[in-house]
């Protein structure tokens, strides 16, 4: 995550920057600082994919990507309720 708060904050399109723009409402309720997300990051990320590996695989990465996302955030909120 720390690689897409980076890329994000130098305005540089990456993988980690698009997902971290998708999950950026979420990223700050738990207390993240997030710089302003690129807009349509779903389909940027998408398309980044598709020019990267092809029609076949892109379906398949975007969704493990976005799984990825979604495991950081329960795993942050999991941490932030138990107030470590």
């Amino acid at each position: 995550m720390a690689d897409g708060l980076s890329d994000l904050d130098r305005r540089v399109v990456s993988r980690a920057s698009l997902l971290v723009s998708i999950g950026a409402p979420r990223l700050r309720r738990l207390g993240l600082t997030v710089s302003d997300p690129f807009p349509t990051p779903e389909l940027g990320l998408y398309e980044l994919l598709r020019s990267e590996h092809g029609d076949d695989a892109a379906h398949g990465r975007y969704n493990a990507l976005l799984r990825r996302l979604v495991s950081f955030e329960r795993a942050a909120a999991i941490r932030g309720s138990r107030g470590a």
